[in-house]
């Protein structure tokens, strides 16, 4: 069998490979005190959620989305779903009581659905300032590498601490890389991965890249952007509605 090649944006592809994304909308969002999990928290008329999905409704490189909710919001995403048109959401599964294990559930229920050399991407709902070209990036990378990791150069001074009020070391910033999701992974390396740590007994990696790391793999960097901000407390709010009038072209430069 030949793999059908076709020129897109990136350039040569091969489009016997398909890229689903996991997008993580489990957690309650106890940090920013609100009565609904922060994903559902409506700014600017849409809720988070919504904006975040449409970021990968919008990319003609994505297949299909699963979305990994908590339990009892689950039938007021699949209302969102409707009423906002989200047609490459194909998937709502409930999520875990770690954001470990909300992966996990998502990396598990595609296992008879989609190939092993197919490609996921992980994202957290609550990154909803996402540039089309940082979609690209880093499955550019990980089809190239197996996997990637939005990622953006460390430039603050980091200073080790043991006790969370001093420090007497730093850390060589240099050797350093700040990342987060959007990642990609060839989805046969990530279920490899997950298995591992189930056998293990392991939930506590908030990253599918540091679950590599764990598994003895080599995490690759795509470019990311210092807009990719995580919503976690209500100042972040303000932060969102100020970047959502931001240019997509001066996200990403």
């Amino acid at each position: 069998f030949y793999g059908y090649i076709a020129l897109d944006r990136q350039g040569l592809k091969d489009i016997s490979m398909k890229n689903y994304v996991i997008l993580l909308a489990g957690g309650v969002g106890k940090r920013m005190q609100t009565d609904i999990p922060k994903q559902f928290i409506v700014v600017e008329g849409r809720p988070i959620l919504v904006n975040t999905a449409e970021r990968f409704q919008c990319n003609p490189q994505i297949e299909s989305i699963v979305i990994v909710c908590v339990a009892e919001w689950i039938d007021n995403l699949r209302s969102l779903v409707e009423k906002y048109s989200l047609t490459k959401v194909r998937w709502i599964i409930e999520g875990g009581s770690t954001g470990h294990d909300s992966i996990r559930n998502g990396v598990f229920f595609l296992k008879d659905k989609i190939d092993s050399d197919d490609y996921i991407v992980v994202h957290d709902a609550v990154r909803p300032i996402l540039p089309q070209k940082a979609i690209d990036e880093v499955i550019r990378v990980s089809h190239e590498k197996g996997n990637a990791s939005s990622s953006i150069a460390c430039h603050p001074p980091i200073v080790y601490t043991e006790d969370f009020e001093s420090g007497i070391a730093d850390v060589d910033r240099e050797h350093v890389m700040l990342t987060a999701s959007p990642q990609a992974f060839r989805y046969g390396l990530a279920l490899k991965c997950y298995e591992k740590a189930e056998e293990e007994n392991m939930h506590n990696f908030t990253f599918t890249s540091s679950l590599l790391i764990h598994c003895g793999e080599r995490v690759y960097f795509a470019k990311g952007t210092t807009s990719n901000i995580k919503i976690t407390t209500k100042e972040d709010l303000a932060l969102f509605e100020a970047l959502l009038k931001v240019p997509e072209e001066l996200l990403f430069s």
